[in-house]
């Protein structure tokens, strides 16, 4: 699955899933890519790692423009 295929105007939608065995995409559900994260939700960590992995799978700059506290999130590229 290409990653950079679901980048639309430089924003990606995800769903993630906190506390995970591993960091990963699993798929997409209505528009949104399905991510898997190791770290658990507390104290911004699964936010840090979902930061983290996409800008390394990226190779870009990545922020999260909204969903901070929410499953649903949607990331800046760039």
């Amino acid at each position: 699955m290409e990653v950079n295929d679901y980048v639309v105007d430089s924003k990606l939608k995800i769903r993630v899933t906190p506390n995970a065995k591993k960091t990963e995409v699993k798929g997409v559900k209505d528009d949104l890519l399905l991510v898997n994260v190791a770290a658990p939700p507390d104290k911004n960590k699964a936010n840090l790692e979902v930061v983290k992995y996409f800008s390394k799978l990226l190779k870009k700059k990545v922020k999260i423009k909204k969903g901070l506290k929410s499953k649903e999130k949607t990331l800046v590229i760039g």
